[in-house]
């Protein structure tokens, strides 16, 4: 029925008469729409080309080429400068130069000549320490929730900020690879504010383990602090509170992480050895203090006062 039904509503509405000026509205308008439709598509499909670029150059650790996608200007929410953030990119390659990146885009949003992209993004390396005389081989993995800023400077698009919402990494070597284990941290606190670290493992039986949680702001170059180890508790798991610095800078929680495992030999001995090591790390994003908001209260308050 509704097949049957279908032109002969599109006949009869093709018999209403309408006004010339109504007429000549309605296509100006639709015409717009579908314009603007259009640039809409192509502003999206040049923002993917953009970071279609950016993965592939990153993977094939060309640095001039990715350098030439951001703005001179840029900036992300730690303050790294385009100096210092192409240095740490520089250095990552270095230490791990089989590492290899994934992105995934979320989100497109454009005004004009600027945009913002998310994406969700990757990071997978191996690795391998000599440690005494053992071969002590890693792997290393990394996950962030990053908001990409654009500005289009002519028919370019560059990135001019990036803003971390959320950032995981794990390095393991030896056993440590096999374990589940996970340090959990807020994404975002206030400058000063206390906060919970929790470092929770998954061990089987025969496997004990020993763990230090520590916090680090990021800044430049990195500082290190000194780990105090502890044992952990029955239910497997450690933590530890922390206050924000107000500092005005973001800052990592770490974990390093020891697996100790025993085994029986000769029937009555027992062997206990270290069979692999973590170093966890989280992100903890914090807003730094406003001095210069006073409520109206305060005000009145003072004035008062002051008489």
């Amino acid at each position: 029925m509704k097949k049957l039904l279908l032109p002969l509503l599109i006949g009869t509405a093709l018999t209403i008469n309408f006004a010339p000026a109504a007429h000549a509205g309605f296509f100006a308008v639709q015409k717009a729409r579908i314009e603007k439709s259009r640039e809409a598509k192509n502003t999206k499909a040049e923002l993917r080309d953009l970071f279609v670029k950016q993965l592939e150059y990153t993977n094939n650790k060309n640095l001039d080429k990715l350098s030439s996608l951001y703005a001179e200007t840029f900036v992300n929410n730690d303050g790294f400068d385009k100096k210092v953030y192409f240095k740490l990119v520089k250095d990552t390659w270095k230490n791990y130069p089989d590492i290899m990146y994934g992105t995934t885009i979320r989100d497109i949003q454009f005004d004009g000549d600027y945009a913002y992209v998310q994406a969700y993004e990757t990071a997978l390396s191996t690795t391998e320490e000599t440690v005494g005389s053992l071969q002590a081989y890693g792997e290393l993995t990394s996950e962030a929730n990053t908001i990409y800023y654009l500005q289009k400077f002519g028919k370019e698009w560059k990135i001019i900020s990036e803003q971390v919402l959320n950032e995981k990494s794990a390095l393991k070597y030896g056993d440590a690879r096999f374990i589940k284990m996970d340090l959990n941290t807020p994404e975002i606190v206030n400058a000063g504010q206390a906060y919970t670290a929790s470092l929770d493992l998954e061990l089987s039986e025969d496997e004990d383990a020993i763990a230090s949680i520590d916090r680090q702001i990021i800044i430049h170059p990195q500082q290190q602090s000194e780990e105090s180890f502890r044992q952990i508790s029955d239910d497997n798991t450690l933590e530890r509170m922390f206050y924000a610095n107000k500092n005005n800078v973001n800052e990592y929680t770490t974990a390093s992480v020891g697996i100790a495992r025993s085994e029986i030999y000769d029937k009555t001995k027992v062997r206990v050895y270290v069979s692999g090591v973590a170093f966890l790390m989280t992100r903890v994003n914090v807003i730094p203090q406003n001095k210069h908001i006073t409520l109206e209260e305060e005000n009145e308050e003072n004035a008062q006062q002051d008489k």
